[in-house]
């Protein structure tokens, strides 16, 4: 009797550890396929976005190099973009740079290191996008954080057209920064007196008028046009004022002018002058 007891002991015994043991080994083989879904959802979901961003190529100055250096680095970096700017919103690219140049300490303000904005610019309550927060008129006050240093200037544009009380600026000749670095002060942009002072010195001191020139076409003296060049533009499918001013290097308003427009209204089949025309 004793003897059929303790075999009925060793057969419990062998056989609860089995089904211990087959228990143990399928919850070790569900594991790695949970870990395997974790990784590969997260990999699909950032992807896109590395793939999709294209950053601006920004030249770092040299170690130790001068203060005219830095800003002679930070004005060959963001010139291009100025004068994008200026062509499609209508701010001087001069004006742009020196306040670019000024806002941010020529790139190297903590600021534009840690957010890319270039100019200042807070939060407010319309933005929506990223932010950091940084001492200013007070401590720790909320500002824009972009991902790239070009949407710091599209924003910048952005900022001044989009508010009533720049709009004077825009009545203002594009090659007068005098007068908008004066007008910026007026409409409240800055605090500071002597920001027009040091707007003007800045464009002065690095003939940053040359880019204001450069989107105008001072240079080519319009208003002696070569007549013996194609001075016509007929508007094909997909054309707006913004893209022919651009391909012939000319600003939108400009193109109005010579062609009498008084909105941005164009049709397929129209001909419009890239120059002034005599007896117009």
């Amino acid at each position: 009797m004793l003897y059929r007891i303790t075999i009925l002991l060793l057969l419990s015994t062998l056989l609860f550890g089995a089904c211990k043991s087959k228990k143990r080994a399928v919850e070790l083989r569900k594991k790695p396929k949970t870990e395997r879904i974790i990784t590969t959802t997260t990999t699909s979901e950032t992807i896109p976005d590395i793939k999709e961003e294209t950053k601006t190529i920004v030249e770092e100055p040299k170690k130790n190099a001068t203060y005219a250096e830095i800003v002679a680095v930070y004005i060959a970096n963001y010139s291009e973009i100025a004068k994008e700017e200026m062509l499609q919103y209508g701010i001087p690219a001069s004006i742009t740079l020196a306040q670019g140049i000024l806002e941010s300490g020529a790139g190297n303000g903590e600021l534009t290191q840690k957010a890319n904005n270039h100019f200042g610019i807070k939060c407010h309550k319309e933005w929506t996008g990223e932010r950091v927060y940084h001492d200013d008129d007070e401590l720790q006050e909320c500002f824009r954080k972009y991902k790239d240093p070009k949407y710091s200037y599209r924003d910048h544009s952005l900022f001044l057209t989009q508010r009533s009380r720049y709009q004077d600026l825009f009545r203002l000749k594009k090659d007068d920064y005098k007068g908008w670095a004066k007008g910026l002060r007026k409409a409240g942009y800055a605090t500071d007196p002597k920001y027009p002072d040091k707007l003007i010195g800045i464009i002065e001191r690095y003939n940053l008028t040359q880019y204001d020139d450069q989107v105008l076409g001072n240079k080519a003296s319009p208003l002696r046009p070569d007549n013996s060049k194609i001075g016509t533009h007929t508007v094909q499918r997909g054309d707006t004022l913004f893209s022919i001013a651009r391909r012939f290097n000319i600003t939108v308003d400009t193109l109005k002018d010579y062609n009498g427009l008084e909105s941005d209204t164009i049709s397929i089949g129209q001909v419009l002058y890239l120059h002034p025309v005599k007896n117009q």
